[in-house]
């Protein structure tokens, strides 16, 4: 069990809120995270966290490759849905998913993502690792609402959309630093 102080620090950082889904053998399912993650600049790589206890694991694992469609803020609905096993539902919202190139994503999502996983790391390679951590190439997208502000979550200020801009309009504080380093250098003897 995570310490309470660390998990309420945990519970500051804020994510944004995808649905992964994936399909084999004809079924298709699908959850919502905020454990997705670019993880590369030079290619196009997602780290993806997932509990094998989960009805999209072993799909994920047989298939190969997952899809992740970004969720835009008016999306809640849609998150909210995926949060749950659908099987508690009995999967009775089919038109918030779609089948694109074979695999689920959710309709009018800002983007999506088809992923194709090479590697791996299992629970208990790393010490209290409860998840399987699945490293993808992005092989495919789809642009949806791209000029619409994501879902993001985090577990101390719940679900919010993230559409206030934190810096001044005009304004570089990169600029400002590098003039700053400048005159710095500028001043310093050589």
């Amino acid at each position: 069990m995570i310490d309470r102080d660390i998990k309420r620090c945990l519970g500051q950082m804020a994510k944004g809120v995808q649905v992964v889904g994936a399909t084999h053998d004809g079924v298709t399912r699908a959850y919502c995270s905020h454990w997705v993650s670019q993880v590369s600049f030079e290619e196009p790589i997602m780290l993806c966290s997932v509990s094998p206890k989960h009805d999209t694991f072993p799909l994920m694992e047989a298939s190969g490759e997952f899809s992740v469609s970004v969720l835009a803020g008016d999306q809640v609905a849609e998150g909210q849905y995926f949060s749950y096993p659908g099987r508690k539902f009995n999967y009775i919202v089919p038109e918030y998913i779609e089948l694109v190139d074979g695999l689920p994503i959710v309709v009018n999502c800002i983007s999506w993502l088809k992923c194709e996983i090479f590697d791996r790391v299992e629970p208990g390679r790393i010490e209290g690792l409860d998840h399987v951590l699945f490293f993808a190439r992005v092989t495919a997208v789809g642009e949806g609402r791209l000029g619409e502000p994501p879902l993001v979550y985090s577990s101390r200020h719940g679900w919010r959309i993230a559409d206030t801009k934190a810096r001044e309009a005009g304004v570089s504080v990169r600029d400002q630093l590098l003039e700053r380093l400048a005159q710095s250098e500028a001043q310093s003897p050589d």
